[in-house]
């Protein structure tokens, strides 16, 4: 997560999201040992604090033990970590162009929306149409989706493009 998680973070999001019913931390022993724990590991423990501070987290009692979940902010967040997609070792011979229009007072989604199209492989074809020869993954498609950005975008195939040549050579293609 690198705009404004680290690495830390992102793999203790996806942790506790990956985690089937809730994530425990400390390991559920006596409260004395769980603090002698958590002052042993600082940064799990700053890290833990931060994402609920963030509101990605939230923290639940279940009989004297404290465990950790997923906010829907937070589902949404770790659905973005998880949007970036490796690059497809064959090109299939299509482009994929995104086109949007997203209004001002969405200004951080739009700019949400440009790092994980960045991110993904798109270059910028001209201000708000980005292009790229690989698909976006279904995590991405999906975090579009639940955060609303969808109804603001096109996602076009084309088999052609009229003199590409430019853009195979930015895209390493043949």
């Amino acid at each position: 997560m690198s705009r404004k998680y680290g690495t830390f973070s992102g793999d203790l999001l996806t942790a506790i999201g990956e985690a089937t019913g809730f994530f425990s931390w400390p390991l559920p022993y006596s409260r004395s040992y769980a603090w002698k724990q958590i002052k042993r590991n600082k940064d799990v423990y700053n890290t833990i604090y931060s994402l609920k501070k963030q509101k990605l987290i939230r923290e639940i009692s279940r009989n004297g033990k404290r465990f950790y979940k997923l906010t829907s902010k937070g589902q949404l967040e770790l659905l973005l970590r998880k949007a970036i997609m490796e690059k497809p070792l064959k090109w299939d011979g299509l482009w994929r162009i995104i086109i949007f229009d997203i209004p001002e007072d969405f200004r951080d989604k739009r700019n949400l929306l440009r790092s994980l199209i960045k991110k993904n492989g798109f270059i910028k074809l001209q201000a708000s149409v980005f292009i790229s020869p690989y698909p976006l993954n279904r995590e991405a498609i999906s975090y579009l989706k639940q955060s609303g950005l969808i109804s603001y975008i096109r996602i076009i195939r084309a088999n052609e493009i009229d003199d590409d040549r430019d853009l195979r050579k930015k895209f390493g293609l043949k």
